[in-house]
């Protein structure tokens, strides 16, 4: 049979040519779809590093370097392990630029940034993944362990180490640590030697009871005998850490005792062990609260400041831990070795010191003045000239609170000093000027009266405030007006918001009460609450002339101090300050008239503080040379008996440093 064909004849290079045609666009189609955005090696990586984070990699093709494929699974696995530490908080991952192709081999860029715990570092690199186009066209990563990092080989796996950075101090007014490293001793027994248990506890106690309390806390040995005897017979067995000066007063009672041991050591201790304690807090080994509170900052063995300033500026105090990122792999006998490799180091940064203004004489006489009140007691000392807080003393009753600062309870008769300012400034009264001391005085149905029922007749009002007669106050409480008393407590600082460094109440002021109220709080009872502090700064404005805020943090500086008062009338502070001199001289504070280091010029109080008259807190301000102070004893009955030897011993203590 033969074929036919059109006029012309078969034009066979025509039909070549255009096959020819046909197939280049079919290749160069196929060709840009492969090279497309969708199928290219973005794609791929994109993918690769979603995968990543998520710890899913099912979408993604994975070969080794020999071309072998790779299970998803077995490359997530493997990240997991490889990110050893840092497994549970996966890095943050992008591409850095589009992959570069040669052929069926791509490179691409990425970044990947480490969160580090646990203060959140960020660590972050380069690293380049790579790719190879397989037979279907598809883009595989080709999986090798340095991907995650250019110094890690299978087997490793990332480790962070926390450096701890030193922790500074909080700084007295002349630059030196409060805080400082110390030698102290401490006292053990190994228990294979010890042959009578309760006759050492019975020794030891004794011992222990015999060391000044500034030195030394009670020692609770009643569990000592059980201690022992779970004890390992060759241990250390720890009963107490004692400052050396406090071990040296009782060396010779416990060092031939059977079974004792002692090891010499430095602790960061302040001067003693009472120094500004409820101030100032204290560093203690991180507790279960802080670590749960803050596991991000925290790790098991931390210093952590507890209270006071420890605790308040513990962020500035502490610094920044040092971090670094190592590789470690697993030892022959199952446990994990360090490479020696280091990935990343972030060097510690050391804390910040607190710059205060205490005074180191100034507090320890504080703190012996109280040293022996049993009751909850505080002292503050603030120095007149700058308004510098020199010592703030809470007694051992006050058990860590910061009574000095915080306290709110009524300030009695150490109050007739604001009332008196206020009585002064508008002409009510004068120095001389008589007022009446009835044994009692009757407003609204409210019979006020006189400690011990005293009454003194008509007398000069100085008199009136030298003896503290109630009665003379309750009745010229009228004069005062409706705010008169809070309005002369502000000038003297009460009420004032405070930018301190640290909490502080300032007091607050009966105003508008009812007739039978203002009398009661023209001698510091009703509704009228202060802190010591505020009669510290109070006082120390009437001895300067006006009120200046009280300093206690120097660096870093409050931001926001209060602004100095306008300065007090003459006419009315100086008759004010020859009142309280005479309450040393010739009145209820007589015993400080003869205390060393220059006039003495106060106020005693007495607060009732609910409604039984039989309870009540004893108080002192007062000022001597350029240090202004308060007394405050809680349950401290008559000021005389209680406030007023307080600061005798406290001046005594102060002249003799």
């Amino acid at each position: 049979m033969r074929l036919s064909y059109p006029l012309g004849g078969f034009r066979r290079p025509h039909s070549r040519r255009l096959v020819a045609a046909l197939g280049a666009t079919a290749l160069a189609a196929a060709a840009l779809t492969a090279c497309s955005a969708e199928d290219g090696p973005e794609r791929a990586v994109d993918a690769f590093l979603s995968g990543w984070g998520k710890g899913d990699l099912q979408a993604v093709g994975f070969v080794d370097p020999t071309g072998r494929k790779v299970p998803a699974a077995d490359v997530t696995r493997e990240i997991r392990e490889l990110s050893g530490e840092l497994a549970a908080t996966p890095p943050a991952l992008h591409r850095t630029g589009d992959p570069k192709i040669d052929a069926n081999i791509a490179t691409a860029g990425i970044r990947v940034d480490w969160t580090l715990p646990p203060a959140g570092t960020r660590w972050g690199y380069d690293r380049q993944v790579r790719l190879t186009r397989g037979g279907d066209d598809q883009w595989q990563v080709i999986w090798e362990p340095q991907v995650v990092h250019e110094q890690l080989t299978s087997g490793d796996r990332l480790a962070v180490r926390r450096d701890v950075a030193p922790r500074s101090g909080v700084l007295d007014s002349a630059g030196t640590p409060v805080v400082a490293p110390r030698p102290v001793v401490r006292v053990g027994l190994q228990p294979s030697e010890v042959t009578d248990v309760k006759a050492v506890s019975r020794q030891l106690d004794a011992a222990f009871r015999a060391i000044r309390p500034a030195l030394n806390p009670p020692v609770d040995l009643a569990d000592l005998p059980k201690r022992l005897a779970e004890a390992d017979p060759g241990a250390f067995v720890e009963v107490v850490t004692l400052r050396d000066e406090a071990y040296r007063q009782i060396r010779s009672r416990v060092y031939d005792l059977p079974g004792t041991k002692f090891r010499s050591e430095k602790l960061d201790l302040a001067p003693t062990r009472e120094f500004a304690r409820a101030l100032l807090g204290s560093v203690d080994q991180a507790q279960a609260d802080d670590l749960a509170a803050h596991p991000d900052r925290y790790r098991q063995g931390d210093l952590v400041g507890h209270g006071g300033l420890q605790g308040r500026y513990d962020e500035r105090l502490r610094g920044v831990p040092g971090l670094t990122v190592i590789s470690e792999r697993p030892g022959p006998d199952g446990t994990v070795v360090p490479t020696g490799t280091a990935l990343f180091r972030q060097e510690p940064k050391a804390g910040q010191a607190v710059k205060t203004t205490l005074d180191v004489a100034t507090q320890n006489a504080a703190d012996a003045a109280l040293r022996g009140e049993k009751r909850r007691a505080a002292l503050v000392a603030v120095r007149i000239s700058d308004g510098a807080v020199l010592a703030a003393a809470n007694g051992p009753g006050a058990a860590g609170e910061n009574l000095a600062f915080t306290a709110q309870v009524p300030p009695g008769s150490t109050f007739k000093m604001v009332s008196t300012l206020g009585l002064l400034d508008r002409g009510a009264v004068t120095l001389e000027g008589p007022v009446a001391c009835p044994k009692t005085f009757t407003v609204d149905g409210r019979s006020f009266k006189n400690s011990d029922n005293f009454a003194l007749g008509s007398v000069p009002f100085r008199t009136d405030f030298a003896k503290s007669c109630n009665t003379a106050f309750a009745a010229l409480a009228p004069k005062l007006g409706a705010d008169g008393l809070a309005q002369a407590g502000r000038a003297l600082g009460l009420e004032a918001e405070w930018d301190l460094g640290v909490d502080a109440f300032t007091g607050k002021v009966s105003a508008n009460g009812s007739p039978a109220e203002q009398a009661a709080a023209s001698f510091g009872q009703g509704t009228t609450v202060v802190s010591p502090l505020a009669m510290a700064a109070a006082t120390a404005a009437v001895a300067r002339g006006r009120w200046e805020q009280p300093k206690l943090i120097l660096d870093p500086a409050p931001a926001k101090a209060a602004p100095t008062g306008p300065e007090l009338k003459p006419e009315s502070v100086q008759p004010l300050r020859t009142m309280m001199r005479e309450v040393v001289t010739a009145g209820t504070a007589s015993a400080l008239k003869d205390v060393p280091g220059g006039p003495v010029h106060g106020k005693t109080g007495t607060a009732e503080y609910d409604d039984n008259p039989a309870h009540t807190h004893a108080w002192f301000v007062g000022w001597q040379g350029d240090v202004a102070f308060a007394v405050f004893v809680e349950r401290g009955g008559s000021s005389t008996a209680s406030a007023v030897p307080v600061s005798e011993r406290f001046l005594r203590a102060l002249a003799a440093s």
